[in-house]
């Protein structure tokens, strides 16, 4: 959508952390509503309409039919989380919500520098949208003081997913994307 700019593109108007995305990541997409390069969106389209410019919880209609759709199925992130996601940002404020999607990208960002063997940005990605941010820490804690000195980074790669999937399924979630069936 041309022109279409928001304060926070790291967190779109539909509740997903754009920052923690992989396209986000590979410069693919600027995240919603920053700038060249934005997608398409009905929900952004939606949202400019009914007058809820930053995040969808500021519309009447919150929640709508459009949101029961979409959280079926994961593009590259996961949509189960939206409506929570612009609920936290909502009692947080928008502000301490950017602050806290931030750190997360920091963990992130240090993640796909230290710990990647070439073949896990989408996992990465994955698991620190999933997992909340108090078991991120200390998870990413227990993978800085679990890699020998030495390591290759495919050997800290391996004990990075290791400790991330056992955190996620210590807290009963699942890392993986819920893509759509292809329809026949």
């Amino acid at each position: 959508m041309k022109d279409f700019h928001r304060a926070h593109p790291q967190f779109s108007q539909c509740g997903l952390n754009c920052l923690l995305c992989p396209m986000h990541l590979g410069g693919y997409c600027p995240g919603c509503g920053g700038g060249e390069g934005n997608q398409s969106c009905a929900i952004a389209r939606c949202a400019l309409e009914q007058e809820a410019e930053e995040i969808c919880t500021r519309c009447g209609r919150f929640p709508c039919e459009r949101y029961e759709k979409m959280q079926k199925y994961d593009s590259f992130l996961p949509h189960s989380r939206m409506v929570q996601d612009l609920e936290r940002a909502e009692v947080l404020g928008l502000e301490v919500y950017i602050n806290e999607l931030t750190e997360r990208r920091g963990i992130l960002d240090r993640l796909l520098a230290d710990w990647n063997d070439g073949r896990r940005k989408s996992f990465y990605c994955l698991a620190v949208y999933q997992l909340e941010l108090d078991d991120l820490r200390r998870a990413f804690a227990e993978i800085e003081a679990a890699v020998p000195a030495g390591s290759s980074v495919k050997e800290k790669a391996v004990i990075a997913v290791d400790i991330l999937k056992k955190t996620a399924t210590d807290s009963g979630i699942v890392l993986k994307l819920n893509k759509k069936p292809e329809e026949k």
